[in-house]
């Protein structure tokens, strides 16, 4: 009994810098955790700008929100990311009455994807060769569909465009695949009339960006920390497909 007393101080100092030591270890999984997510949270939305400005200048057909900007573009003398910045920015507002929370993603969102379009646009050149825009097109593509598995993969919430299609769904029960196709409907026809650029771009981005953002948010989930697994966690990445 006495030899169990005399150890016990020792086995409690031993117990607390195991505890601690484990305590820091957590904290330093859950900073590099942190530091990943708000890289891939910029990384994606960076390529998406610059992913999106490549379709524009292969000038064969944009994504749907794109054909609007282009279009209010053309009609305002605006530069295409100046556009997209305004018009997530109003978008964003419309969350109000749908009571939607915004998160650091759906404000760097309605920043980051302007800029960098704009800054892309200023450095790559329309395209005149066929081949030159059939590439540009589907490169546009792809990279579009990894940016959307970095942005989302990251979880910091959607984009101010995939808010108001989720808010709504909740507010109307609408299905989200019909909330989300009446709105890619009425901004791509709105759009091509204030004109925008519709054509087969248009329509290969709107078969493909789909399964190319299921793949890319397999290979950029970011596990738990701590966590072995790649699988993102939830229902949001089959839902919040990005759109700028």
């Amino acid at each position: 009994m006495d030899g169990m007393t005399s150890l016990t101080p020792g086995w409690h100092a031993s117990v607390h810098f195991h505890h601690r030591g484990h305590l820091l270890a957590r904290n330093a999984l859950g900073e590099r955790h942190v530091v990943r997510r708000l890289f891939q949270l910029y990384a994606g939305l960076a390529l998406y700008g610059a992913s999106s400005a490549l379709l524009v200048r292969s000038g064969l057909g944009l994504e749907p929100w794109n054909v609007l900007h282009q279009g209010l573009s053309e009609r305002t003398g605006l530069s295409m990311g100046v556009v997209l910045t305004a018009v997530g920015a109003l978008v964003l507002l419309l969350w109000i009455p749908l009571r939607q929370r915004p998160g650091l993603g759906t404000v760097s969102n309605v920043l980051v994807i302007g800029a960098a379009m704009d800054a892309t646009l200023a450095v790559v050149p329309d395209a005149h060769n066929m081949a030159v825009r059939v590439a540009l097109t589907v490169s546009g593509i792809v990279l579009n569909g990894a940016a959307t598995g970095l942005y989302i993969a990251a979880r910091f919430g959607p984009g101010p465009r995939d808010g108001l299609m989720t808010g709504l769904h909740q507010r109307t029960g609408v299905s989200v695949r019909l909330v989300r196709t009446a709105i890619e409907i009425t901004v791509v026809v709105t759009g091509f009339l204030l004109g925008g650029t519709v054509g087969v771009g248009t329509l290969l981005y709107a078969v493909a960006i789909g399964p190319f953002a299921q793949l890319f948010l397999r290979v950029f989930a970011v596990p738990a920390p701590g966590e072995g697994s790649t699988v993102v966690a939830g229902r949001t990445p089959r839902r919040a497909i990005l759109r700028s």
